[in-house]
């Protein structure tokens, strides 16, 4: 860790317990935000590959009803 992470994060473990929870929050919710948006980046770039995919015929697209059994039959085990 550098010094000034060093430090920031002593002085954090001497805030009371309840300041030191709302602080942790607040970081995690930084991430959370930044997790969310290149998730759903992620997931759009793979929704445009696959419609892709179905347009061009390089895959055939399965009945959602036969999806969803398959789906079943595979985690009932």
């Amino acid at each position: 860790m550098s010094n000034n992470l060093d430090e920031l994060t002593a002085d954090a473990m001497k805030l009371p317990l309840r300041d030191r929870v709302q602080l942790a929050q607040r970081l995690v919710s930084t991430i959370d935000d930044e997790v969310e948006t290149d998730t759903e980046a992620l997931w759009f770039a793979e929704a445009e590959r696959r419609l892709e995919e179905l347009r061009s015929g390089s895959v055939e697209g399965i009945d959602s009803d036969e999806a969803f059994r398959t789906a079943r039959e595979i985690l009932k085990g």
